[in-house]
């Protein structure tokens, strides 16, 4: 299964998975999944970290390099993404987690999230 981690979810499993539930926790060790992070991801915590946000204090360098190192396959946004944005509906007024759905929903892959209205969308999801 491909799965995408949301921003939140890709933090905690970097650095607090006690966070994340068992089945959570269980799929992103099962061998057979492959994980990835967005640049979206990247790119909000970026801009939230140089707001000041407490949870978003981790560097994200080393975070994308640790990511790495674990496995994961990294996201790039591309054009087709973009569009997709477009055609959903106003159910979710956060662009990174428009650009998550969007991303999951072009490239087939399952996104990991909490957020409830991610939900409303015709997105696959777990939590």
């Amino acid at each position: 299964m491909k799965l995408l981690l949301d921003t939140h979810v890709l933090l905690w499993a970097a650095g607090q998975p006690d966070k994340l539930s068992e089945p959570i926790r269980s799929l992103l060790t099962t061998p057979e999944n492959t994980l990835f992070f967005s640049a979206a991801s990247i790119w909000e915590i970026v801009i939230k970290r140089g707001l000041g946000r407490e949870d978003f204090k981790v560097a994200p360098d080393r975070l994308i390099k640790m990511l790495i190192s674990h496995g994961y396959t990294e996201l790039p946004i591309t054009a087709e993404h973009t569009l997709k944005v477009e055609t959903l509906p106003l159910l979710h007024k956060d662009p990174f987690d428009r650009m998550l759905i969007a991303q999951a929903l072009c490239e087939n892959m399952t996104l990991v999230t909490l957020d409830a209205n991610i939900r409303l969308y015709p997105v696959q999801t777990l939590w």
